[in-house]
């Protein structure tokens, strides 16, 4: 049984992926796998709340039985998971993209673009992802779930009116939260997770949600239980209700049996 730190009953909980609910490797631990089982058994929604897109999403997270949705691409696409169905989606306003490009286009950045569930990166990406931020274990998967553009601003300026999202990739935690300071967001995993919440009819305090990153806290602030992990950027912990083991520690476990009730 989980213990009740947190006061009120849960009935949904959004789990950010990466460096969250994975490893630092990309895999789903089995204490992490089973502690997600016992919630759907008590009768909790889980969703995933991820930066991917749908069609990146790994199988060993949405094939468990009782993950019904998945928030994708930051909060641009959610998604029914058994049978793929978008429910809501965004897209930025061309004015955005416009915007996006011309305050970052002379840092040292590449870009993602994700249009549809299906993600997108330039050459230069996916020749060196280690060069952009990404760890050496993360190079097949980079390589694998993304189609090569070799002109990804070209691609991005042609398909402006029907982006989900771009992701600005770059190996610089202060630049990039520069950046996202002065960049006006369309969407984010907060408009995910309430409108999930609207439709299953649960108020935000019987919400919990978990990340590490800056583009988890609007979810992490609107939850009920907002809860960082213990790997998770100083800015999320300040945001949280509270700080669970890192992700290489079985930190969703931990705050599943510790914290949520």
């Amino acid at each position: 049984m989980f213990s009740s730190r947190y006061k009120e009953p849960v009935r949904l909980i959004a789990l950010d992926l990466d460096r969250t609910t994975l490893t630092s490797d990309g895999h789903l631990s089995e204490a992490n796998k089973q502690a997600i089982m016992l919630a759907v058994i008590k009768g909790i929604h889980v969703c995933i709340a991820s930066g991917r897109a749908f069609d990146t999403l790994p199988e060993e997270v949405v094939s468990i039985p009782g993950i019904e949705y998945a928030i994708t691409s930051n909060g641009a696409a959610v998604y029914e998971i058994a049978d793929k169905k978008c429910l809501n989606s965004y897209v930025l306003k061309p004015s955005s993209v416009d915007k996006i490009i011309s305050n970052t286009i002379d840092y040292p950045v590449t870009y993602e673009a994700f249009i549809r569930g299906k993600a997108y990166a330039s050459k230069e990406y996916m020749d060196d992802p280690v060069k952009f931020g990404a760890t050496p274990k993360a190079i097949e998967y980079v390589r694998s779930t993304r189609t090569l553009k070799e002109d990804i601003t070209g691609f991005i300026y042609e398909h402006k009116y029907e982006l989900d999202s771009i992701d600005i990739v770059l190996d610089d935690d202060e630049l990039k939260r520069r950046i996202i300071e002065e960049l006006y967001k369309d969407a984010g995993k907060k408009s995910g997770v309430k409108l999930l919440s609207e439709r299953l009819g649960i108020a935000r305090e019987n919400i919990a949600a978990f990340g590490d990153a800056d583009n988890d806290c609007d979810m992490i602030e609107y939850a009920g239980a907002g809860i960082a992990m213990g790997n998770a950027c100083e800015s999320l912990k300040a945001a949280a209700d509270y700080v669970t083991l890192s992700n290489d520690e079985d930190g969703l476990a931990y705050a599943f049996y510790n914290i949520l009730g």
